[in-house]
């Protein structure tokens, strides 16, 4: 930083390097796109149901959740990878307890999901 505060140019470019790896992660990963479709399948089902503010706001942050999630997975995939290209029994776990931490909380959004949702279709 600095003497005189925050550098607009650094946080620019920090936001353009953020910007690069999301592109990254949804071109390579497929489960960055399934989560972006069904993302999209809530949106379009909210507006038609005609959520309230509130559910807007639980929607959003359990999909922020599954996406936040996801990009964790996938660097600790891509890192793994770099680092330990053949078969390790460790790094498989590390990768296997950071897709069980994708699941949880894609769980949690279904569940969310359902309380929201199924009462307005039943």
């Amino acid at each position: 930083m600095s003497k005189k505060g925050i550098s607009f140019r650094r946080l620019l470019k920090s936001f353009g390097y953020a910007l690069n790896g999301l592109r990254w992660m949804v071109v390579r990963e497929q489960n960055a796109k399934i989560h972006i479709l069904a993302f999209l399948c809530v949106i379009v089902a909210g507006w038609f149901f005609g959520i309230s503010a509130s559910e807007w706001i639980a929607i959003v942050i359990v999909a922020g959740m599954v996406f936040t999630a996801e990009t964790f997975n996938t660097s600790i995939e891509t890192l793994s990878d770099k680092f330990s290209p053949e078969y390790d029994e460790s790094i498989k776990r590390v990768k296997d307890v950071a897709a069980g931490a994708v699941l949880v909380t894609a769980i949690i959004a279904v569940v969310v999901g359902l309380i929201i949702f199924l009462p307005k279709i039943f």
